[in-house]
């Protein structure tokens, strides 16, 4: 795993969460990763009914401000997984 510089101070996975339920605030989140590279697993109602598109979408755009950038602290996301809670 390459490894990326970044002046972004405290805990990425924390900030990620933050983030995301910042913008989806039901959501179960689990973020995995380190490098600059994470996996997430995002489950919320609010994807009922959308397309895997339109809830990457949702999850994307509430983390984009720790992608922008040459030493964002998120470079990639290789795995993202959104899901419905089960009945």
């Amino acid at each position: 795993m390459s490894r990326h510089l970044t002046t972004f101070k405290g805990s990425i996975d924390d900030a990620v969460k933050a983030a995301v339920l910042e913008k989806i605030p039901d959501a179960i989140v689990a973020v995995e990763g380190s490098g600059g590279h994470y996996r997430l697993d995002v489950i919320s109602p609010v994807f009922a009914g959308k397309s895997m598109l339109e809830s990457q979408r949702l999850v994307l755009g509430a983390i984009k401000h720790l992608m922008a950038g040459d030493q964002a602290p998120v470079h990639a996301v290789d795995s993202l997984k959104t899901r419905v809670p089960a009945p």
